[in-house]
């Protein structure tokens, strides 16, 4: 051991400049349902410095998942954390006891969220609305027993992220939420036994396979021994270590792995001696089968560590052959001079991640010593005001495949691309996501690699692909295979290979297997496991002039039809052909007995591929139904859950919308992916979706309780009808028609808008009838300051519906406003009189020019030159 007067120097800078990074505050721990009585509840605070730090200027908001409003605020000005960075605020009877004491029962079980805000905000109010402005840290936390959500919480609190469980049967006695480090910059939180004003229990992970626990440093380079725990593996293992220069083999070592515990192997240094950045890696297998010189083996490692150098950077090649997603141990140059260690210290469940590793000092007879690492789970405070979005929800809410390039021309294959996306089209957290690349010919896993701790972009997207795109995770060009391979995505907490299979089962939520023109066979496997009775896609580069990828154009999971031949569009909304605009929907009907049946129309035989339909209801649910075929050779299609239906729908109880979309990023997100629409509702609930898009709200009428498209003008209106499922729509005619001749005056606290569809609103008011502008195309409408005047045939469905019109136009309240008919008969003969007296001016005008014209040509003598002669020539005499 040996540690000169500079490595000293060196390593008291960095623990400066750690203590600096690590001014900054955390939630670590949250106890908020005890057995029995809710006695010793407790909220810890934690200052990465790890020593006393001032609290002035904090505040810690208690938010309720039921309204998602502040149920108490708690100024944190005045204290400060304790010699060790705790700070707890908690119940009275707790111990030790808290810094600020509360009532037992005050933290409420959850759905719920607690809050941190940094100094220079305007705090949340008690009874106040949720706000990000000022947030440095948040926990959004529930039960197992709770019956509502926190999902407003969650999206403005700890966007991406699911709720964590508080789980009363994680343990016998009580357990709390605990924030563990996982990895690089990345926290979360796990259950464990309650630690209030202690360090949180967060050992490192322990599968049951085989990990890298410590490697040996000494003035920076590798020396060994190397430590390995050993799960279940069993047989041959090998340990290699890589030249990152030349990406070769530069020594290695074996051991047999016999039973469960811990191994230290010495490793060759003066081999190592000359390594600038290395890379290590435990395989399965014989150390004969990696002689020293020999290249990057393309087998999956059981585990693998990969640092950078002060001068040479691994390969990407070497990167994402060894530890794919993640990023290399960046070598800190203060442990230069001095003997270290780098022990795995993060909880992350994943292998292969040198992340998790943290550099340690090497002290005689000590063992490792784990500390948060060296940066906050936040940077800087929120300051944002943006209204939060209700996210999409729909049938199996989580990634898809969205596109994928496997085939790019030239010989570079260097724009190469796998692209997820995520249906609520928003930033989303990749936690617990794994993509596999699989090889068709061997059955094969050639590629795993583990998204923990990424997020997708703003819209919903995440690009795996070659460095030129510019991909949240480069691959090496010419990594993604032609086929006949397959790609699937799962959501898991252990990596998918484990059920050594050919396709794993466990956690699959899309795939898709594919091939190229020139490779027919040894597919039959991958179609079997992953989307049985369907050919393989063909990625077909005749088929474009330049590069084509397959894009995903419908929702459907597991269906290769959802795929399509097109040109790529990474990060983008996939080139999927539109539908005819012509498809629309029809009717609407079973809305009040909630049996609800949708009608579509259009074009005989179009096709629906890339249609959805979307159930609105006032709770603010939402169904997503992606549509299958094609209209009917008559051009109705009609989805209910009835047998007659074309296809199901869900049930429904208070249907407050119906939209008709096409595309994918995302459902109904703006106006240009609505085909069409029809609310049925003014409620408050549907506002967030409408944002931005025309509509026309039409009620549902009890004694109707269907709503159908009608033409108006060159133009459609919706209006109340009687159900017409597969046949022409019952609309307003004049075969049963009342003249109206009528004029509303507005009362002081409303106001008339003078539009069809105003004033058939206004009506429908009195009549509740089933009134709508459909009824109104034969009826004139004048406005007067705040009078209406409507004459003319009002056009109903019915001889009942006129009668039901014709009594509400008898009422009293719908008088005839005198006043303002003699100001219309006045405008009309003012403007009469008007017109007339101009016509008089102008007349006289041109009469008066006339005849001056006739006297002044009189008057005045014809010009001598201009004068001809009349007389005849007389002959001259000789």
């Amino acid at each position: 051991m040996r540690l000169s007067v500079t490595g000293a120097l060196l390593l008291l800078s960095f623990y400066m400049c750690f203590s600096a990074v690590h001014s900054c505050f955390i939630i670590s721990e949250v106890n908020c349902d005890n057995p029995s009585l809710d006695t010793r509840e407790f909220v810890e605070l934690f200052s990465l410095s790890g020593s006393s730090t001032s609290l002035d200027g904090y505040t810690l908001v208690f938010y309720n998942g039921n309204g998602n409003v502040a149920y108490r605020v708690v100024d944190l000005s005045g204290h400060s954390t304790d010699e060790r960075g705790f700070f707890l605020i908690g119940s009275a009877e707790l111990k030790p006891s808290p810094a600020i004491q509360l009532p037992p029962n005050s933290v409420q079980n959850g759905p719920d969220a607690i809050a941190l805000y940094g100094p220079s905000w305007v705090p949340v109010a008690e009874n106040g609305n949720i706000s990000a402005i000022g947030l440095l840290d948040a926990v959004v936390y529930t039960s197992r027993r709770a019956t509502g959500t926190a999902d407003m919480l969650s999206r403005v609190l700890t966007p991406g992220s699911f709720p964590y469980v508080e789980d009363d049967q994680f343990l016998e006695g009580d357990e709390s939420i605990q924030r563990c480090w996982l990895s690089d910059n990345y926290y979360s939180f796990q259950n464990a036994e309650p630690t209030p004003g202690r360090p949180n229990i967060c050992p490192p992970s322990n599968p049951e396979h085989l990990w890298i626990n410590r490697i040996q440093l000494s003035g920076g380079t590798l020396t060994g021994p190397v430590e390995i725990s050993i799960g279940t593996e069993r047989g041959a293992m090998t340990v290699v270590v890589y030249n990152v220069q030349t990406d070769t083999v530069k020594t290695s070592v074996g051991f047999q792995a016999s039973e469960p515990g811990n191994v230290s192997l010495n490793l060759d240094t003066t081999a190592l001696s000359d390594l600038d950045g290395w890379a290590l890696a435990v395989y399965q297998g014989k150390v004969e089968d990696f002689q020293k010189g020999s290249p990057l083996s393309q087998l999956q490692p059981l585990d693998a560590f990969v640092c950078s150098g002060l001068t040479n950077a691994p390969s990407a090649v070497l990167t994402e052959t060894l530890i794919p997603g993640r990023k290399a141990f960046k070598f800190d140059s203060s442990f230069s001079e001095v003997d270290a260690y780098v022990t795995r210290c993060g909880t992350a469940h994943w292998a292969r991640d040198p992340g998790v590793f943290q550099h340690q000092i090497q002290r005689p007879s000590e063992s490792s010593h784990c500390n948060w690492f060296n940066t906050c789970p936040y940077s800087t405070a929120v300051n944002t005001t943006d209204e939060p979005f209700e996210p999409w929800s729909g049938i199996n809410g989580d990634f898809l495949i969205s596109e994928v390039n496997t085939d790019s021309p030239g010989s570079a294959e260097d724009e190469e691309f796998v692209e997820l996306w995520h249906p609520s089209g928003r930033r989303t957290s990749l936690n617990g996501i794994w993509v596999l690349l699989i090889n068709g010919n061997n059955g094969k896993i050639y590629r795993e690699i583990e998204l923990h701790g990424y997020y997708t972009d703003n819209h919903g997207y995440f690009l795996i692909g070659s460095e030129k795109l510019k991909p949240q995770i480069a691959l090496p060009a010419n990594t993604i295979q032609n086929g006949p391979d397959a790609i699937a995505i799962y959501r898991s907490t252990s990596p998918p290979s484990t059920e050594n299979v050919i396709v794993p089962r466990n956690g699959l939520l899309d795939g898709m297997v594919y091939r190229s023109r020139s490779s027919d066979r040894d597919w039959a496997d991958l179609i079997k496991a992953l989307t049985p009775g369907q050919l393989p896609l063909l990625e077909d580069s005749t088929s474009l002039q330049g590069d084509e990828s397959l894009s995903r154009c419908g929702l459907k999971r597991f269906n290769l039809n959802s795929f399509r031949v097109t040109s790529p569009t990474p990060m983008k909304d996939n080139d999927c052909p539109r539908p005819p605009k012509e498809i629309v929907i029809n009717e609407v009907g079973g809305i009040l007995r909630a049996n609800v049946y949708v009608e579509l129309i259009g074009p005989p035989l179009a096709s629906l591929h890339g249609l959805v339909i979307v159930l609105y209801e006032l709770s603010t649910a939402r169904h997503v139904v992606p549509l299958e075929g094609s209209l009917g050779n008559d051009g109705y299609y009609v989805m209910g859950n009835k047998s007659v239906a074309d296809q199901d729908l869900p049930a429904v109880t208070s249907l407050g919308a119906v939209w008709l979309c096409y595309g994918l990023p995302t459902v109904c997100s703006s106006e240009s992916k609505v085909q069409d629409l029809v609310v049925l509702s003014n409620n408050s609930s549907l506002s967030p979706f409408l944002h931005g898009v025309t509509y026309q709200v039409v009620h549902p009428v009890a004694s109707f309780d269907s709503v159908s498209r009608c033409a108006m003008n060159q133009s459609a209106s919706w209006t109340a009808s009687q159900p017409t499922p597969r046949h022409p729509n019952l609309c307003p005619s004049s075969a049963h028609s009342v003249h109206m001749d009528l004029c509303l005056q507005a009362e002081s606290d409303s106001h008339i808008t003078c539009t069809a569809e105003g004033f058939a609103e206004l009506l429908e008011r009195s009549c509740q009838c089933g009134i709508s502008a459909a009824h109104l195309t034969g009826v004139n409408l004048t406005c007067i300051s705040e009078s209406l005047y409507a004459e003319g045939p009002v056009f109903t469905l019915s001889n009942q519906q006129r009668e039901l019109v014709a009594q509400t136009l008898q009422k009293n309240h719908t008088h005839s406003c005198s006043v303002v008919r003699e100001r219309l008969y006045t405008k009309e003969s003012s403007l009469g009189l008007q017109v007339g007296l101009v016509l008089m001016v102008v007349l006289l005008c041109a009469l008066g020019g006339a005849i001056f014209f006739y006297l002044y040509k009189k008057k005045r003598p014809q010009d001598y030159y201009s004068m001809e002669l009349n007389e005849h020539d007389s002959p001259v005499d000789l």
